[in-house]
């Protein structure tokens, strides 16, 4: 039991070079598990904490018409962490799919609801996605998404272990899981979307010439290319990697499906396409401050011309300050594609 600390002790004792050794070890354990408190204190929780608790719990609803019967085929939110309080850029990425297609059911799964036994909470989040009805706010239960799924004993196993990325690795796991036993159309939740995406099957982004991107995904239901997607993530699975079981996994899996060894600007291969960045990913994520930058209405739309759904990257842009009445990019684009989150933003930010 003690063995280790008893190591460190003679360690400590031993010779001038031993010691130095010593110490970086322990050095470099400190840093580690600092940076891994920062990482789940800056990503794991929303920057605006604070003014999500004082926002009101109710909103006037817009007029919209929307179809009796919906199409096959469902649009899917996910979000894997306990939270139940959209954030704005949340609110907006539903609602501009909602928006985009009226014809569709769009599904906001939230694993915070799964234990919940008073029903949704009462959140400005909540209630302006309701305005909605196209749009479904449901429970998100993991074991039971990863059912008959090679994934189903992985994550009996990882929930009794520690691991650095569990929150975005187990929304890696849930997309995946999602399209290969449902079908339709996944979104991450910092999404803008301007087109409608129905004509989008078997198909995702690529986020630059090296790598795919899993925020965007749509595909058939049981679909071969998501099937080898589910067994790469358990037989080459690592969690202490960041990316390894979303964009690279995706990227890897991709690259054995079409036989080649790099990515191209686009490509289609065995019915499965990957579509260049300015279909989702315009701004490159080392440019994501270009979000907050003023431009010109001619200039977004030129930029923009042959984009279906524009990627944030909260990840990155959480917490920046937004003037949501500014001819920033961003706020152009709330006014433009979710006008009832813009409305909200300018009462209460």
């Amino acid at each position: 039991m003690f063995k280790s600390s008893d190591c460190l002790l003679r360690m400590l004792r031993g010779t001038p070079k031993q010691r130095a050794f010593t110490f970086f070890i322990i050095s470099f354990k400190c840093t580690f598990i600092v940076s891994i408190m920062i990482y789940w204190h800056t990503v794991g929780a929303p920057k605006d904490q604070s003014l999500q608790n004082s926002l009101p719990v109710d909103i006037s609803c817009p007029k919209m018409a929307f179809p009796g019967t919906f199409a096959p085929g469902n649009i899917f939110f996910l979000e894997t962490s306990d939270r139940t309080k959209p954030s704005f850029l949340f609110m907006c990425s539903v609602e501009s799919a909602a928006r985009a297609h009226p014809e569709s059911q769009i599904v906001v799964l939230m694993k915070g609801l799964h234990r919940s036994k008073t029903g949704l909470p009462q959140n400005l989040g909540i209630s302006l996605l309701r305005c909605f009805q196209n749009v479904q706010i449901q429970p998100l239960d993991l074991e039971k998404l990863f059912q008959d799924t090679p994934l189903a004993a992985w994550y009996l196993e990882v929930q009794h272990g520690w691991e650095p990325y569990l929150l975005p690795v187990l929304s890696d796991a849930s997309r995946i899981a999602l399209l290969w036993k449902f079908g339709g159309i996944y979104l991450d939740t910092d999404f803008i979307v301007l087109k409608n995406l129905r004509n989008l099957t078997n198909t995702l982004g690529i986020q630059s010439r090296y790598v795919l991107n899993g925020a965007f995904l749509a595909f058939e239901r049981h679909h071969d290319f998501l099937a080898l997607c589910l067994r790469d993530f358990v037989d080459h699975y690592n969690g202490w990697i960041w990316g390894h079981q979303g964009p690279q996994l995706l990227t890897r899996v991709f690259k054995k499906w079409c036989s080649i060894r790099s990515l191209k600007e686009s490509h289609s291969c065995r019915g499965v396409t990957a579509l260049p960045p300015e279909a989702f990913y315009p701004i490159p994520w080392q440019n994501w401050k270009k979000y907050f930058e003023d431009i010109s209405p001619e200039e977004l739309s030129q930029l923009l011309n042959v984009t279906y759904a524009v990627h944030v990257w909260n990840k990155k842009s959480q917490g920046t300050h937004l003037d949501s009445t500014s001819r920033a990019m961003l706020a152009q684009l709330y006014a433009r594609y979710c006008p009832t989150t813009h409305e909200a933003m300018k009462m209460y930010l």
